[in-house]
């Protein structure tokens, strides 16, 4: 049999590329197989060109999964301090924009200039423009892993359009299905099907909201608009989340950081909830100015929300009267403004997918196939999804970091 490589790794991203480093400093002879011209695509894409790598608060709480103690092990072996050293060993400018999101200064090129060199340096090879067509298993005989240890009961056999490669251990890091304009596919998830694993269904994460028909009449040219809000859905079991940041009126619906961040826990029927003066109270401020009229409340609200949205709100949401009781009624509405989108602009303007390959399936510790011995499962093709603010990129690290130890 070809003995070539000891591990191939489907996918030149994030996770698959720190996997490879990894294992190649271990002494393992490992393939990246990659089905685009270049490494690292979404990495190139991310944080406006600048890549948010990590974020200082990374915990367990800031991931989205069917089982949501899984990610625990990998997060605490490989955390956002591991990753800011080897930024800093490779002297990689980097800052703080907020909350604790770790932006390059110059360009997301270096994070990829990075992991390349690191993967140069461990003996990696990375075929790029190389499309696997199939995996398969071939049993090997009972005397010939007596007579090679470094043999599995399993061994995976990876062919290429031009090629035909034969490996004890396979990694799949290809990704989920957002952003397909730079390659994304559900190969990973063909391949977890084939194997007999299970699936979390898959869905649209980190995306922006479509209202309904009449609210896009009611709203939409205010597309630009963008004013500070907190998002929140309605409190479930697992999530009772709620965003502090802003969000943006575009020409189909609602996006910005606050509603890519609420579109995560959002379940495709319910109202999403929306506070458009967070930590306001307007009526003690018009009782303590002395004003108690509609016009003192439209300019009030011109204060707090910008101009065209403030007198469009005010428009659509008139004062019913001058009483204390109308003047709460109004503020009510403001602080708890319930918007039922239609649906959202789906995988092509997603971040991220959530759902995938079921944890249960894997080991927390090395991201291996409970059922499939040799064969890994690794970054967003698994069903655990970061918030917004490099949460995604430190999952890819570490769980790329931890199948990289064993493989």
């Amino acid at each position: 049999m070809n003995r070539k490589y000891d591990v191939i790794i489907l996918g030149a991203g994030a996770a698959g590329l720190i996997c490879a480093m990894e294992a190649g400093k271990r002494g393992r002879r490992v393939l990246v197989v990659e089905r685009a011209d270049r490494i690292g695509k979404k990495i190139l894409i991310s944080g406006g060109g600048r890549c948010n790598f990590t974020n200082l608060h990374t915990s367990p709480e800031n991931f989205l999964s069917a089982n949501r103690h899984f990610a625990k092990s990998a997060l605490a072996r490989y955390t956002p301090a591991d990753f800011v050293r080897l930024v800093e060993k490779h002297g990689i400018s980097y800052h703080e924009k907020k909350l604790g999101q770790l932006f390059c200064d110059r360009a997301a090129s270096d994070i990829t200039a990075m992991l390349e060199q690191e993967c140069r340096d461990a003996g990696v090879e990375i075929r790029l423009n190389t499309k696997v067509t199939e995996v398969r298993t071939n049993e090997v005989r009972r005397h010939e892993v007596r007579r090679n240890s470094a043999l599995e009961n399993a061994q995976f056999t990876v062919q290429a359009e031009d090629a035909s490669f034969d490996v004890p251990r396979l990694v799949v890091a290809t990704g989920g299905l957002s952003i397909a304009k730079i390659g994304a596919t559900a190969f990973g998830y063909d391949l977890a099907h084939q194997f007999g694993l299970k699936i979390e269904p898959t869905r649209a994460a980190l995306v922006p909201l479509i209202f309904s028909e009449r609210d896009r009449k009611r709203w939409c040219d205010l597309a630009g608009v963008s004013t500070e809000v907190i998002a929140s859905t309605r409190p479930t079991k697992q999530t009772s989340l709620s965003f502090r940041e802003n969000m943006l009126f575009t020409h189909h619906g609602l996006s910005g950081p606050a509603i890519l961040q609420i579109s995560s826990y959002w379940d495709g029927k319910e109202s999403i909830h929306l506070d458009l003066a967070p930590g306001r109270d307007l009526a003690a401020e018009l009782r303590a100015r002395g004003q108690h009229d509609p016009s003192s409340w439209k300019s009030l609200l011109r204060e707090v929300l910008p101009r065209r949205f403030a007198d469009r709100w005010f428009e659509t949401y008139p004062l019913a009267g001058n009483s204390d009781r109308n003047f709460a009624d109004a503020e009510r509405q403001l602080h708890t403004w319930e918007v039922k989108p239609e649906g959202t602009e789906g995988y092509g303007k997603a971040e991220v997918t959530a759902g995938g390959v079921d944890t249960d399936e894997l080991s927390a510790k090395t991201m291996e196939s409970r059922r499939v011995p040799g064969l890994f499962f690794i970054g967003e093709v698994v069903d655990v999804t970061g918030q917004l603010g490099g949460f995604n990129f430190q999952w890819a690290w570490a769980s790329g970091f931890c199948a990289g130890q064993v493989v």
